[in-house]
């Protein structure tokens, strides 16, 4: 049983595709103007069976978009709260720092790059932490 999870956002959004242990099965940062194609492709290719998205930036918006190009999937819409943090740790569990970066914390580093698929990530994982999806 798979699940698809969505940070949305006005530029780009973070879309992940998770089975229902939590493991990673595909995740990447996309440009929102790109949602939709995203959305049914992972859907062919996954056959996830619901879509997780988080309540912040264009969620709205987003919701809609989605309704209309995947209505038969439910559609959960979820608290985002401090996930930004938690994205950017876990970056740095899957990327650890090398070289003279090693030696610093990573509390004081910034990813370089968007962190907005594993922000999904965690918030695909927080409901399967809750129980059956």
């Amino acid at each position: 049983m798979n699940i698809m999870a969505l940070d949305p956002g006005r530029d780009k959004c973070g879309l992940a595709v998770l089975n229902d242990q939590g493991e990673i099965l595909w995740r990447q940062v996309i440009e929102t103007k790109a949602l939709e194609e995203f959305a049914i492709a992972r859907a062919r290719e996954h056959d996830p069976v619901c879509l997780i998205m988080g309540n912040g930036t264009t969620s709205k918006e987003a919701e809609g978009r989605l309704k209309k190009v995947l209505p038969g999937m439910t559609l959960k819409v979820v608290d985002e709260y401090r996930t930004t943090e938690e994205a950017k740790k876990l970056y740095w569990q899957v990327n650890p720092p090398k070289g003279w970066r090693r030696f610093l914390p990573v509390t004081m580093q910034v990813p370089p790059e968007p962190v907005d698929d594993l922000v999904a990530v965690i918030l695909a994982r927080r409901e399967i932490d809750k129980g059956p999806v």
